[in-house]
């Protein structure tokens, strides 16, 4: 049986993403948390693992695996079933295309490394700042209405790496009050993934320390 370590942080939803994916392949994986606010991340025992210094981090019998999406496709490669990843090549490429929209277009402008250095390099204030925040996030989430399609989630029938990606960036939305009425597609799959018990014990409120 493999041994899965995933080291994360309760509200990056980069880590948020992987643990829903562990959680839908009903994987057993011990959590240990890197705190982001507290820089562990980039101390140099975890460095010594993760060159980038970014969670999350899968290390799976000893074998550290960085990137999110990367750590989703391995998952579905070690563990096929339930397929999070489609195999055919354009219902595949659908997939990927809606869980880039978040996890490459989206997320990477609003994470917290960036959120920081718009206010501490930059001079950003803070009503500013929410700007810039909101202004990605709508523009993501405009293509991803339109591309969301009429099943039950993202994926389809089942929820797959879109979905996986689509419930945190909903989670993000909310926490910085992003106006997301305009979205019924997007709120009905969030919704429907969040009925689910994987999505639930994914959430940050879920796993942060008492």
């Amino acid at each position: 049986m493999t041994s899965l370590v995933l080291h994360d942080y309760f509200r990056s939803s980069a880590s948020y993403r992987v643990r829903i994916a562990l959680n839908l392949k009903r994987l057993a994986y011990e959590r240990v948390e890197v705190s982001l606010i507290a820089g562990e991340q980039k101390s140099d025992e975890y460095l010594a693992q993760n060159a980038q210094g970014f969670v999350p981090m899968l290390v799976a019998d000893g074998e550290a695996i960085i990137q999110s999406l990367a750590i989703i496709d391995w998952l579905d490669r070690a563990f096929p079933e339930p397929r999070l990843i489609p195999d055919e090549a354009m219902p595949r490429a659908v997939a990927l295309a809606q869980a880039y929209v978040v996890a490459c277009d989206i997320h990477p402008l609003n994470n917290l490394r960036i959120l920081k250095y718009l206010t501490r390099d930059l001079g950003l204030n803070e009503r500013t700042k929410d700007r810039w925040i909101h202004e990605w996030i709508l523009q993501g989430f405009d293509a991803l209405e339109a591309m969301a399609g009429e099943g039950t989630y993202l994926g389809g029938d089942a929820p797959g790496i879109a979905d996986c990606c689509l419930v945190p960036q909903m989670y993000n939305a909310r926490r910085f009050e992003v106006p997301i009425d305009h979205y019924p597609r997007l709120i009905e799959i969030d919704a429907a993934c969040m009925e689910l018990e994987a999505f639930r014990k994914a959430h940050p409120d879920a796993v942060k320390a008492a």
